[in-house]
């Protein structure tokens, strides 16, 4: 893990050091999911200069029953490869590290955007999207397995310097975890070590497959802010577990229909999440949540509330945004 913290100076809290562009879809690659000309310039303008230390690019899917949306980028074949190869070259040239998010939406995704039909842990429908997908086989669950390892394999072969497994926003490795949409009482099911029963095989494979020098992040959705849902409790034993496995860094988010929770606000408003995993691992924690202002970056980092800070939003909105925080910060 040592290259994709490289940035990071030691010991050092200062926002510069620290600054991460969680990943966020651009609906910008090709109708079959492979990297445009369009989305490589977006993520070169995003990472000109190098001032974001790290660039964790959105969410690809694994396997095409898995794809979100349309434009949604595509780890799905070997094809791929070439294009990532570019995006990532483009976002190491300007002096940031690449991080490729994988993914598989489970009932989140659509028979209209696949053209098959939705699969997840239940036979229940999803909080928001209100599909109703045919239940996974234990032998379906270990094919999805093996596609996280081969687009694992496919981020590393395209020269990314880290992959993270996304388990967040209600997606299918999410609706394992929760209990809103995970009624099954086999061994993917019932208690936290049933629910994670298939987040340890995905770790296990994937870490065969790229080796211990290659760094493993994963994305949870630590409280689905919603009754009956997944709790903070659930995500910090849960991080241990995801620790012991083999995962690098935990980059934490909440909501179980989206990264956006009715009546949180504020800078950094997932710090309760962030602070109470990062008690509990050894590893970095990763925070992100309506961060805008470059002052309460730095607080958040001063106060211990997490190791890396992702600006998502500001960003978006402006491409200048880090260049001017970190300008800023040095000048105060």
């Amino acid at each position: 893990m040592a290259h994709l913290l490289q940035p990071l100076k030691a010991g050092s809290l200062e926002l510069a050091n620290r600054l991460v562009m969680p990943p966020m879809a651009t609906q910008k690659a090709d109708p079959e999911g492979r990297v445009s000309p369009e989305l490589i310039e977006y993520y070169r303008e995003k990472s000109r200069g190098g001032y974001i230390s790290l660039v964790i690019v959105e969410h690809s899917f694994i396997r095409q029953e898995g794809k979100a949306g349309e434009g949604q980028l595509s780890a799905a074949s070997d094809s791929a490869v070439k294009g990532l190869d570019e995006l990532a070259a483009a976002i190491r040239g300007n002096g940031s590290r690449a991080v490729m998010q994988i993914n598989h939406a489970g009932s989140a995704a659509s028979e209209e955007i696949t053209g098959l039909t939705p699969l997840a842990p239940s036979a229940v429908p999803h909080p928001r999207t209100k599909t109703v997908p045919r239940e996974l086989t234990p032998g379906e669950i270990s094919e999805i397995a093996g596609a996280f390892k081969e687009a694992a394999r496919r981020t590393r072969e395209a020269g990314f310097d880290g992959v993270e497994i996304h388990s967040a926003h209600g997606y299918l490795l999410h609706q394992f975890f929760s209990p809103l949409t995970n009624r099954r009482s086999d061994q993917y099911g019932g208690d936290l070590s049933g629910r994670i029963r298939i987040h340890l095989e995905v770790i296990e494979t994937v870490r065969e497959e790229v080796g211990r020098d290659f760094p493993v992040l994963l994305r949870l959705g630590a409280s689905d802010y919603m009754a009956g849902g997944a709790r903070l409790e659930d995500s910090v034993a849960a991080a241990r577990e995801f620790e012991r496995a083999g995962v690098d860094i935990l980059d934490i988010s909440g909501g179980f229909c989206g990264y956006t929770v009715e009546g949180l606000s504020g800078q950094g408003f997932f710090s309760p999440l962030t602070e109470a995993i990062k008690e509990a691992v050894s590893i970095p924690v990763i925070l992100t949540g309506g961060i805008t202002d470059p002052e309460a970056a730095e607080k958040l980092l001063r106060e211990n509330k997490a190791d890396l800070i992702g600006v998502g939003r500001a960003i978006l909105k402006d491409s200048g945004w880090a260049k001017n925080a970190v300008s800023g910060l040095q000048e105060n």
